[in-house]
């Protein structure tokens, strides 16, 4: 048990006189600090008038769009780099469009050797039948990747842009000693009212159709490779399936298998899937290092390497892409 110090001992200390500093009685240079208690403000009514004149005086300045000269300095400055920025970018799109080589040439892009590369090697080097999805997701693989990421952007863009903030969108008022219901609560009711949940005729055909929606934009992907299709188309069928699903039967019912957490982890996923394979690919392709990932056998349903898996990967970006902008603009959340 510790000893109890003595209080000219304690005052003597360094936490005494710390803790005086702190509490603003005693300064270490100044030694004792005068405690003088504050006087209420008063303004009187002099000075009321007077800083009311000089605030009307700046808003009638600020605001006053007709006598104001820097407001109209400004918006003949905004018009004038308008203009001079429009007549050079037509300038500058003339100017290229002058350099394009005449229809039908000889040394169009057209008629040089990398369409011809793509038609007489495509099969050999991709492994896809399809030599459109071979050219997209092989050869211009880089640019995919790109695209991919630019839907991915937008769909944050739009998940900031539009998306309610349940904490931040309340609008509490306290009667008869209750909370009474935020704007989230009216917007759902709203909701209710214009999602015909209980419509036997669109449920029904929902049922129908929504299965074979999917079933086919699964096919359209996976066999991307062998004929026509791939990911973006293949991902849009699904992504429209999801919406008539969640016309039919409401929020509630979609949000048990497609949330905005399903959508987030399965499209960083699938680009992150995409980014590693085609880094391999380019690694490999820029160091002239044989690839051990087999092409397979032309028309198997497991051929064309990565090509295979890569569409599986747009699909999944395509597809939640589709199905979340509707959702925000629709609702402004999942």
């Amino acid at each position: 048990m510790s000893k109890k110090v003595p209080r000219e001992s304690y005052e003597k200390t360094i936490s005494f006189r710390l803790k005086q500093w702190l509490a603003g009685t005693k300064d270490p240079f100044l030694d004792q600090v005068e405690m003088k208690p504050q006087k209420a403000f008063c303004e009187t009514e002099e000075e009321k008038n007077r800083w009311q004149a000089e605030k009307q005086k700046a808003v009638t300045k600020i605001f006053d769009k007709q006598k104001n000269a820097e407001l109209h300095f400004f918006r003949k400055i905004y018009r004038l780099v308008c203009v001079i920025f429009c007549v050079s970018l037509v300038l500058v799109l003339l100017t290229g469009v002058s350099y394009l080589p005449p229809y039908g040439h000889a040394g169009n892009p057209v008629n040089n050797e990398v369409s011809q590369r793509y038609i007489e090697n495509g099969l050999q080097e991709t492994g896809a039948v399809n030599i459109v999805t071979g050219m997209i997701l092989d050869y211009r693989a880089f640019d995919t990747l790109g695209e991919s990421h630019v839907l991915f952007i937008a769909t944050c863009t739009v998940l900031i842009l539009l998306r309610f903030d349940e904490e931040k969108g309340k609008k509490k008022k306290w009667k008869d000693g209750e909370i009474a219901s935020s704007n989230m609560e009216e917007l759902c009711a709203n909701d209710r009212y214009y999602e015909p949940k209980n419509d036997l005729i669109l449920q029904t055909v929902a049922k129908i159709l929504v299965p074979p929606i999917v079933i086919f934009g699964i096919y359209v992907i996976l066999c991307g490779h062998l004929g026509p299709g791939g990911g973006f188309s293949g991902g849009a069928i699904i992504g429209a399936g999801l919406i008539l699903y969640l016309n039919a039967f409401g929020f509630a019912k979609t949000e048990r298998f497609f949330t905005a957490r399903t959508y987030k982890i399965t499209s960083f996923t699938a680009l992150a899937c995409y980014a590693l394979c085609k880094s391999y690919s380019f690694y490999t392709g820029a160091n002239h290092i044989e690839s051990v990932i087999p092409l397979g056998t032309p028309g198997a349903i497991l051929s064309s390497g990565l090509i295979f898996v890569l569409n599986i990967c747009v699909g999944v970006v395509v597809a939640g892409t589709m199905y979340t902008f509707y959702v925000m603009f629709r609702k402004g959340g999942y």
